[in-house]
């Protein structure tokens, strides 16, 4: 199963809700497809889909995914995440109305830059392609040695080590 979020901002997000109804409906993709499009306006043909879910309920779609196409809010990437899930994230881009700001999109560029460990969709043709290699892409993400734990011990221990240098 594929579980889509778009969060709860109050402007839509057809963008993506319609892009995932496309894709299931030329058959790129097969397997179930559930939607939450909040504000979102398209309501999908192809797919299920939810105004708002529960927190329980989505904690429990972040679980049984296979994959997890989420918007770009902090909390709902990294519910993938914590659960060792790579997320495809396609964050909302002030260009299509679909927020204030691109403060989305910058944050998640800067988390797929520093931690590589999210899948960034800034154009929303290439999710398709993104799903196609899913599971590469995500196994060579997931396989890495690369530990936010030991990232951030390790600039501390340097931060600390140049100020005791400079005392």
């Amino acid at each position: 199963m594929i579980f889509v979020t778009v969060g709860t901002h109050e402007q839509p997000f057809n963008r993506l809700v319609e892009e995932v109804d496309k894709l299931k409906g030329e058959g790129a993709i097969l397997e179930e497809v559930i939607i939450q499009k909040g504000y979102s306006t398209y309501v999908p043909k192809n797919c299920t889909c939810y105004d708002l879910i529960p927190y329980e309920d989505m904690q429990k779609y972040f679980k049984s995914a296979r994959i997890v196409i989420t918007h770009g809010g902090p909390a709902s990437f990294m519910a993938p995440l914590s659960l060792k899930k790579i997320p495809i994230v396609v964050p909302r881009q002030k260009q299509f109305n679909e927020h204030v700001n691109d403060h989305q999109l910058e944050f998640a560029r800067e988390v797929a830059r520093r931690n590589q460990n999210i899948i960034l969709i800034e154009d929303v043709s290439l999710l398709g392609s993104a799903l196609q290699n899913y599971e590469e892409t995500s196994k060579n993400m997931l396989n890495s040695d690369f530990s936010n734990n030991a990232k951030f011990v390790e600039g501390l221990e340097s931060l600390l080590n140049k100020l005791y240098e400079k005392s």
